[in-house]
């Protein structure tokens, strides 16, 4: 297939070839991929400015869609490319074969630091945001080579899902620290101040006054950002709540365990010992259920059950996507209704042609790089994260370009008066940040 870049993406090629160091953070569905495979082939075969790329990303990212990109076009021939996955001897003889471009799943990162020869004079981090933590293993094992690399890409469409902290370290991968500082602490002080905390212990910080203005002003030079919408004719996004009520048995069986963190029940206990378990547990009991503190399944109720049950009635046979997050909240839809879970290549690809109805996505599994848009446009949380990069990378498996309805909807089957209104609140106030920092460095394009 011939690539002919639309304005915004040849935008995005030239500015990748010109600085050596690029943070490209482009929306869901302006082809990311293709944009920086033809900056890549550019710079290898016209300008000879790299020899040897490394892409790192995630797994089924990494296994399909770089290669799947490389072979879908034609100005891409003469890319020769290996992906390094699967088993440590598969790894190795991957790495091994001549080529211009391997690729590897980030997992495997560190391994790769610490068993092979890195010779490579580009790197490429397609979902930069996998970087974000500073003290991770791949984070520690990448920087230890990171000089050894001319230029560096990171690709993302989520910079900063969990605020303006996570970016210290996903820039800091990509120029070393020279922007926002070698170190957490000095990045803490000049930005932010303790918010919550417990005596000396500090459990959250808070941007200071001018602080995310400060930030966006010292990382922009390297950096450039697109929104679909300024650049992409997409379509409608509806989103909706269709709430659920629990009876006043099941009401006091949730707030019980919200208030006493201790829930007895048919001879079964759940604790939650402290706050982050107890938010588990508290949004288990809203889809329904909640494991128990050996393991099992305890029933509270079917309230959401029966509005996807509903939900999928009123689409008539249309296909829909529902997003869940727990296990038992899988294991109980597929009981109650016909559905496929999209867990591997063969069934993704029967949805994209439409022989699903319903198909059951896990966020942290498939939020990355897999394009459903062809298999439907409506899509049901029956379970939130509080994720909001994963919430947004799964809500554009479907409001992607290639989408052909002309409305989205993206609706969500939240328990009123539970903590699901919460993690809803939560998501919109974490995009604020988000939104800033993209508005921030948006490309003026045209």
């Amino acid at each position: 297939m011939k690539f002919i870049p639309h304005d915004y993406q040849q935008y995005a090629i030239d500015f990748i070839e010109s600085h050596p160091t690029a943070a490209v953070l482009l929306d869901m569905g302006l082809g990311k991929t293709a944009i920086t495979l033809t900056a890549l082939n550019n710079l290898l075969f016209d300008y000879f400015e790299i020899g040897r790329v490394l892409v790192i990303a995630p797994l089924r990212v990494a296994r399909n869609t770089w290669p799947q990109e490389i072979d879908k076009w034609e100005h891409l021939t003469y890319i020769r490319y290996s992906v390094a996955v699967g088993t440590e001897k598969e790894r190795l003889v991957a790495l091994r074969k001549p080529a211009s471009l391997y690729i590897i799943n980030r997992e495997n990162v560190p391994w790769l630091v610490e068993k092979t020869d890195f010779t490579y004079d580009a790197i490429v981090i397609d979902e930069l945001s996998s970087f974000k933590n500073w003290s991770s293993k791949r984070f520690k094992a990448l920087m230890k080579v990171r000089l050894f690399a001319s230029r560096v890409i990171g690709l993302t469409g989520t910079p900063s899902g969990n605020g303006l902290m996570d970016l210290f370290a996903e820039f800091k991968v990509l120029d070393m620290g020279k922007r926002l500082g070698r170190f957490i602490t000095k990045y803490r002080q000049d930005y932010f101040k303790p918010d919550k905390r417990n005596g000396q212990v500090v459990f959250s910080y808070a941007p200071l006054p001018g602080a995310e203005e400060r930030i966006y002003e010292k990382i922009s030079d390297i950096t450039i950002s697109m929104k679909a919408t300024d650049h992409l004719r997409m379509p409608e996004l509806i989103e909706s709540e269709y709430k659920v009520k629990m009876s006043d048995t099941e009401r006091k069986i949730y707030t019980e365990m919200c208030e006493q963190l201790v829930l007895q029940m048919k001879g079964d206990e759940v604790t939650a010992a402290n706050a982050g378990v107890l938010s588990g547990k508290l949004s288990q009991m809203a889809n329904g259920a909640v494991y128990t503190d050996d393991g099992a399944v305890l029933h509270i109720h079917d309230r959401k059950l029966d509005a996807l049950e509903d939900i999928v009635e009123s689409m008539n046979g249309k296909p829909l996507l529902v997003a869940y997050w727990f296990k038992h909240d899988a294991e109980r839809i597929e009981k109650r209704v016909p559905c496929v879970q999209l867990d591997t290549d063969e069934a993704i690809a029967c949805w994209n042609r439409g022989e699903i109805p319903v198909a059951l996505i896990h966020p942290a599994s498939a939020g990355h790089g897999l394009n459903l848009q062809s298999g439907g446009s409506t899509l049901v949380w029956f379970g939130i994260t509080w994720s909001l990069e994963l919430y947004q990378q799964t809500v554009a498996r479907l409001y992607r370009q290639g989408q052909t309805a002309k409305t989205v909807v993206v609706q969500h089957i939240i328990a009123e008066g539970t903590i699901d209104e919460r993690i809803l609140r939560a998501l919109k106030k974490k995009d604020k940040t988000q939104a800033a920092l993209i508005a921030a460095v948006k490309a003026e394009v045209g």
